[in-house]
């Protein structure tokens, strides 16, 4: 089975995002296009990569955008059935996409699959903590309170799109936690039980990084956009406003306690107004 493999960058010109693309041009299955989105990049990525691999994958250039944008471009200059992401800062093991192609074929019922993660921080391994295990089959209730899949360990079918949409580019960040609500509503995930993808963290070029201190109030704005939409169940629409509730308290509390009154009483406001949801 050919496999359309995504990688969107931005300014990340040198040794991760060649460790990212080295870790697939070495796979075992070698039955893949490789699509680099480079997302309005001012250092001399695109330069430097053309030289460092001529002729081994394709290079598409936008207008910085953000993540969502730079994958939703990815996915519509794919060839294949299967569609993997890997972020430019993360690896892959040797055998990812094989492994996971075979799972995807013997499983032709499911949509998408995800694997384990191997975390790295400042070049130290990191102990998960056990809230962040990753689930199989119906992971809607798991990922309310955080994002619980890893952007760099899926697999998908083009079919995942149709059914579910594109990523949110109205996000900065949490468009896989947005993503990935969507899709839980409707659709079981397959989990291989592999640590097949590695993670580096702790850098201050990381979107997660850069919004440590307000990703919550993108995921209350992906929630309350979730809320509108007809494509969840009665019993799903009081888990969103369950945890809506839940994160508006918690936010509104912390702007409260960091001197943005105005901005912690509207989301408090926004609690109180859900509570008998």
């Amino acid at each position: 089975m050919m496999i359309s493999v995504i990688i969107p960058t931005y300014n990340r010109c040198g040794e991760l995002l060649e460790k990212a693309i080295d870790s697939v041009l070495q796979q075992t299955c070698q039955s893949f296009e490789l699509i680099i989105v480079d997302d309005g990049s001012t250092d001399d990525t695109v330069a430097v990569l053309k030289k460092r691999y001529p002729n081994r994958f394709k290079i598409c250039t936008t207008a910085n955008q953000g993540p969502a944008a730079a994958r939703n471009r990815g996915i519509k200059e794919s060839s294949h059935d299967l569609i993997a992401f890997l972020d430019s800062d993360d690896w892959w093991a040797k055998n990812k996409l094989e492994v996971q192609s075979k799972v995807m074929a013997a499983h032709p019922e499911f949509l998408v699959s995800h694997t384990d993660e191997i975390w790295y921080r400042r070049g130290k391994f990191l102990n998960q903590k056990k809230h962040h295990s990753r689930p199989h089959g119906n992971i809607f209730s798991a990922c309310l309170p955080l994002c619980c899949v890893g952007m760099s360990t899926v697999m998908m079918r083009r079919e995942f799109f149709a059914a579910v949409g594109l990523f949110d580019t109205s996000l900065p960040c949490c468009e896989d936690y947005d993503l990935w609500l969507r899709a839980s509503a409707q659709i079981e995930f397959f989990k291989i039980n592999e640590p097949l993808t590695y993670k580096q963290g702790g850098r201050e070029d990381q979107v997660s990084v850069q919004y440590r201190m307000g990703m919550d109030q993108y995921r209350i704005k992906s929630l309350e956009k979730c809320l509108q939409l007809d494509l969840f169940t009665p019993e799903q629409q009081k888990d969103l406003a369950c945890e809506l509730v839940r994160k508006c308290t918690i936010y509104g509390n912390g702007c409260l306690k960091h001197g943005r009154s105005g901005e912690g009483k509207r989301y408090l406001h926004l609690a109180r107004s859900l509570k008998n949801f």
